[in-house]
């Protein structure tokens, strides 16, 4: 996930209200990478050469409106994961046909941080990347080391099918401000729209003869019910238990209200300690000491605990919408996919049922020392097109930031329900900032070193909300980071 800009923050007073009314009608579901390690700041320090070898700047027309050199080589690289390569390579020769002197070189890895930091030291970046996955790049460190280009040229650039609307009017409401960090300048661009929840096989709820829970009592009766079956009632992803708070983030904001989540964004002292965060730490930690959670799950990666999931070993499981895409091999085709907002406490909460958790995922960004940066802007312009959208959508059941391309193509099951959960959520859509702005506080501190323990048993709700605060607080103080706050 890339870091966004406080000052244009989706929740800002209008801008607050527009983007939750239009994204009840975003129909939702795309890939959110999930990173665990930070980019170090010594990744980002600038160092190297790079800028001297700069492609010439090609003809403008009105087919190049970019200026993008027609004998320049482009290089891309993608981060493999849950949507796979298919896709862009796609994109890929749709450029190369373009310009038809150049051929691009792509490559699509897991190891983004290791296979690119040496190259950022170096200054010589590739021109297009797709920041993604558990060595996802810290674009609060990039960003802060001037590292990344505006991307503005390209969203005010002709759009890919209509001339007469430039790229940024094409684009699903949110994604241009997520992209932005302390002003107009946009460095990311997310190419899928995503919806996080509690995901589950509605036909193994109907074995069950229960609705969704709405409350936590419910939930912890349902649970039990399944256990008497022989199923637990939840698993996640052990060994990154940052996948938790895509559940838990949004039972935060539903039980206490957004203003703790903003709190909580802001590092501001004592957030971690609303009764909410209490409330929500204890309903969890409740799954764990009744016994409803698979056994063995903190030793599961994310496959794995998608695996046992599919499988019928566990009812529910915390995740993003690439998660129909990431585990179709194993999904039986009875499954029935779905996903909710997250259980609540009771009638109390400040939020109704239903609040959930969307926003824009997979970010690409385009390295401001790399050679042809004008190349890297033409190949996004050229995914953000209505057929690159619609190859996407159709391949990997999700949506992209393009607003529209659906048209001719049939909703799979996840997609479906996670167009029914914006539509039930209304404006009550959540978008916590944690694991944009803070990389490594998200990940390894809250993530692993808190909610981790937590859910193994080895700290009480109470502990590990102390130990949480602790880590909030040192990032608050640490004066190498950039700080962002909800403004």
């Amino acid at each position: 996930m890339g870091s966004t800009s406080a000052q244009n923050h989706e929740y800002n007073g209008s801008a607050r209200v527009g983007r939750r009314d239009l994204i009840k009608r975003s129909a939702a579901l795309g890939l959110i990478s999930v990173p665990t390690m930070s980019f170090l700041s010594a990744c980002a320090s600038g160092g190297g050469g790079g800028n001297g070898d700069k492609a010439k700047e090609g003809k403008k027309t009105a087919k190049n409106p970019l200026a993008v050199n027609d004998t320049a080589q482009m290089e891309f690289v993608l981060f493999d994961g849950g949507f796979g390569k298919e896709y862009a390579e796609d994109a890929v020769k749709i450029y190369e046909k373009n310009f038809p002197e150049v051929t691009v070189k792509f490559a699509a890895t897991q190891k983004i941080q290791s296979t690119l930091q040496p190259r950022f030291n170096q200054g010589t970046p590739p021109d297009l990347i797709d920041n993604s996955g558990a060595e996802q790049m810290d674009m609060g460190v990039l960003v802060g080391k001037d590292q990344l280009a505006d991307l503005t040229p390209l969203l005010d650039a002709p759009s890919y099918d209509d001339p007469s609307k430039k790229v940024r009017d094409t684009l699903r409401p949110g994604i241009v401000e997520m992209g932005q960090f302390d002003g107009e300048k946009v460095w990311i661009l997310y190419y899928a729209y995503t919806v996080y929840g509690v995901w589950y096989s509605q036909k193994a709820l109907d074995s069950l003869d229960e609705q969704y829970p709405e409350t936590w009592d419910q939930m912890l009766a349902v649970c039990e019910k399944a256990k008497k079956k022989g199923m637990a009632g939840w698993t996640y992803a052990g060994k990154y238990p940052y996948y938790l708070p895509f559940s838990l983030y949004p039972m935060i904001g539903k039980v206490g209200g957004v203003e703790v989540l903003d709190a909580i964004d802001n590092l501001e002292p004592n957030a971690w300690k609303h009764p909410a965060v209490k409330a929500c730490f204890e309903a969890y930690y409740e799954l764990y000491k009744k016994g409803y959670v698979l056994k063995g799950t903190p030793g599961l990666d994310h496959i794995q605990s998608q695996t046992a999931w599919a499988q019928g070993k566990a009812l529910f499981i915390p995740n993003g919408s690439w998660v129909e895409n990431e585990s179709a091999n194993v999904i039986p085709k009875d499954f029935d996919l779905a996903v909710s907002a997250p259980t609540g406490i009771d009638s109390s909460d400040k939020m109704p049922f239903g609040t959930i958790w969307a926003s824009g995922g997979e970010p690409f960004i385009v390295p401001a020392k790399a050679k042809n940066t004008a190349g890297g802007m033409e190949q996004l312009r050229i995914m953000l097109s209505e057929a690159s959208s619609r190859n996407f959508t159709g391949k990997v059941k999700s949506l992209t930031a393009y607003n529209g391309g659906t048209d001719g193509i049939t909703l799979t099951p996840g997609l479906k329900s996670g167009v029914a959960a914006l539509d039930k959520a209304g404006q009550n859509v959540v978008n916590p900032r944690l694991q944009d702005w803070y990389v490594q506080l998200q990940k390894e501190k809250i993530g692993v070193s808190g909610l981790g323990e937590m859910m193994a048993g080895r700290l009480t709700p109470a502990e590990a909300i102390k130990k949480i605060q602790g880590f909030a607080d040192e990032a608050a103080k640490d004066t190498s980071i950039k700080h962002y706050k909800h403004q």
